[in-house]
């Protein structure tokens, strides 16, 4: 089904912004987990100052997607499946496809995506990590793809002259992992297992320079304690790393989860002027191995988890909906409770 709208406001962890902020606040954190016996494990918070109207979707094989309106559109046909955590309806911010690739998308005040003359075919930025879970399987297969920077990311300018930036992780059930971002238009790829936690800004390689010098400090004498994302990065980076190796998968995720709590910022707190510091409202881990898709809202007591082998993502079956945006409570294995649905729809600009 081909789906178009025109909408004025974007947000995909930090794509809407309030009128009274001249920048969108926030501040998403994401760790990549190996265990033993090949459990790998993937958590993200999601950093925002309000509630984005989350839901959860099913979204099966066969969808035609078009990347924007008009003819100079990327246009393909969902290979893969996936489960989904919209963002105010209107893009993917996260999920796991029926593969166990995992995407994140996470905002990068730095991005930038135009370049002069550009008649490269238009990829609006709201279905950015839904391409990568429609296309590929693995790690590999979406950098060697992505690398060939076939299309342009449109990233609509917001009605207060504020961007809309982003940068991609990705990851899957080997371990593999990869960091997509744009500077003038050009894609940069970090790709590889060592490249296991993402924040927000300084661009990645400088953040990889400053976790170094943490690393020689040695974090068991200390760590640094703010919430900037500098600061989250180092810690994701020491806790992901520390916490025992496990091929159980109950104690993995629980570690998983207990690293992201440690990078999440209290609720109610947000930073004027500091786009990268805002309250964690929900967090997800995904688990890769075993293909079983958490969620814990801030707001709610309970976690509850979507287990992939309970779900149909056979071409044509229908799109299923876990409602969350109205305060629903879930426990459990939640798989059941999905109902049929229509799909959001992606905002294209």
């Amino acid at each position: 089904m081909k789906q178009f709208v025109k909408v004025l406001g974007l947000s995909l962890c930090g794509l809407m912004i309030s009128a009274a902020l001249s920048e969108p606040v926030e501040a998403c954190t994401r760790a990549l987990y190996k265990g033993e016996n090949g459990l790998v494990i993937t958590g993200r918070t999601m950093d925002w100052m309000e509630d984005m109207k989350t839901n959860l979707y099913l979204l099966p094989r066969g969808i035609e997607r078009r990347g924007a309106v008009g003819n100079n559109a990327m246009v393909w046909k969902a290979k893969y499946g996936s489960i989904v955590s919209s963002g105010y309806e209107i893009g993917t911010a996260d999920g796991m496809n029926e593969k166990g690739l995992v995407a994140n998308a996470l905002y990068l005040a730095e991005s930038s995506y135009q370049r002069p003359g550009d008649n490269r075919p238009e990829m609006n930025i709201s279905l950015w990590a839904q391409y990568v879970l429609d296309n590929f399987a693995t790690v590999d297969e979406a950098v060697q793809a992505l690398s060939q920077d076939l299309f342009q990311i449109v990233a609509p300018t917001l009605p207060n002259g504020s961007g809309a930036q982003l940068h991609l992780s990705i990851s899957d059930p080997s371990g593999n992992s990869a960091i997509f971002e744009y500077f003038d238009g050009k894609i940069v790829i970090h790709s590889g297992p060592e490249f296991v936690v993402m924040t927000n800004s300084p661009r990645y390689d400088k953040q990889i320079t400053l976790n170094d010098y943490w690393q020689q400090i040695g974090g068991l004498v200390m760590l640094p304690g703010t919430n900037r994302a500098s600061d989250r990065f180092v810690r994701a980076s020491f806790y992901i790393g520390a916490i025992p190796k496990t091929g159980n998968f109950h104690e993995g995720v629980a570690g998983v989860f207990s690293v992201m709590r440690n990078v999440s910022v209290p609720l109610g707190i947000s930073t004027p002027n500091q786009p990268n510091i805002a309250s964690t409202i929900w967090r997800t881990v995904s688990d890769q191995t075993n293909k079983v898709y958490y969620f814990e809202s801030t707001l709610s007591p309970n976690i509850f988890w979507i287990n992939l082998a309970d779900l149909n993502f056979a071409e044509n079956a229908p799109v299923k909906k876990l409602a969350l945006s109205d305060g629903q409570i879930y426990a459990g294995n939640a798989s059941a409770k999905m109902a049929d649905s229509k799909p959001f729809v992606f905002m294209i600009e």
